[in-house]
């Protein structure tokens, strides 16, 4: 299982394509609202409804931590005592942590990304506090993978998914969406 944050502002295209690729893996994946409510605007104003709340979701059986970026969703995501207390309870078990965009600035925050190498959405570099930042699409850490953005979003959800379920899942669905 697999746990997609939703704050508001994310940015739309890496929740939704990070969900549809993970699904098409079969990898059960859920939207997971950081808020009180299930329905969490985007930040181009489109609505999406969450499987459920961070309050009502029981990371044990968790396999990954899944943030998309977008502004002001990042800032949110970055405001989550909870949130961050599971990221670092994630990074401690050596499970598997995933940011895209600006998202990134939110695991250097909770003090995971230090001598990790990790990529961010251009411009943002100076918030990778205490890691060694490459200029990559998808960059992959040990346990942690972090991508740049809308652009690399497929990229991003299709390593996720390599990681997970091997690469003959990864080839098979990479292989029907034409790439």
């Amino acid at each position: 299982m697999v746990y997609i944050h939703l704050a508001e502002g994310f940015e739309e295209i890496e929740a939704i394509t990070i969900a549809d690729i993970l699904l098409r893996g079969d990898v059960d994946a859920r939207l997971i609202s950081i808020t009180q409510d299930k329905t969490v605007t985007g930040a181009h104003g489109i609505k999406v409804i969450a499987d459920q709340l961070i309050t009502e979701s029981d990371y044990i059986g968790c396999e990954a931590i899944v943030l998309p970026g977008g502004m002001p969703g990042t800032l949110n995501l970055a405001d989550s005592e909870l949130l961050i207390s599971y990221i670092q309870e994630f990074n401690e078990s050596g499970r598997l942590l995933a940011a895209i965009c600006a998202a990134p600035m939110v695991f250097a925050e909770a003090g995971i990304l230090k001598g990790k190498r990790a990529t961010i959405f251009p411009g943002m570099e100076a918030h990778l506090i205490d890691s060694d930042y490459v200029d990559e699409k998808v960059v992959i850490d040990g346990n942690i993978i972090t991508s740049k953005g809308p652009g690399t979003a497929m990229s991003f959800a299709l390593e996720i998914l390599r990681v997970l379920k091997g690469t003959e899942t990864y080839e098979a669905v990479k292989n029907s969406l034409a790439l």
